[in-house]
């Protein structure tokens, strides 16, 4: 399971010109299900996002989580995390789930997410989405479910 994680002051996300998310402060979350994920790496990213101290405290120290700090989540699925352009010049995704299991999945991380007491908006899975942000700081981490 991969995710890109943004630290964001808002973000939104559209489908058809409809906003179908949208946040204020909190974690723009772009994420890619690989084939052989499971619950392991879904309960390991959740926690991970939820606990990732990436806020800054009153002594501007990176210091506080999105649970400390009562913030949200967009969540966006993303199977393009798994293009893999080392041949050619065309992305392959053969790295990345079936949209099937994907799906599955991605809906069970979100819930995972939830079940912290997390507010997650997310987009529409398998759609043409436009994705607007205000990266705050800027802070982007790309986070990798261990081996």
């Amino acid at each position: 399971m991969r995710v890109v994680l943004q630290r964001v002051a808002e973000a939104s996300v559209r489908v058809e010109g409809r906003v179908v998310g949208e946040i204020g402060k909190g974690h723009l979350l772009l994420v890619g299900i690989a084939p052989g994920d499971g619950e392991k790496e879904l309960g390991w990213m959740a926690d991970k996002v939820a606990g990732l101290r990436v806020f800054e405290d009153e002594a501007g120290k990176m210091n506080l989580s999105l649970e400390d700090i009562g913030g949200a989540i967009l969540s966006v699925s993303q199977f393009t995390l798994y293009g893999d352009c080392r041949k050619g010049r065309r992305p392959n995704f053969m790295g990345a789930a079936k949209p099937e299991l994907a799906s599955e999945l991605y809906d069970r991380f979100n819930a995972m997410l939830r079940e912290k007491g997390i507010r997650v908006e997310t987009g529409v899975f398998g759609a043409m989405m436009d994705v607007s942000l205000v990266n705050d700081g800027p802070v982007t981490l790309i986070l990798d479910s261990p081996e």
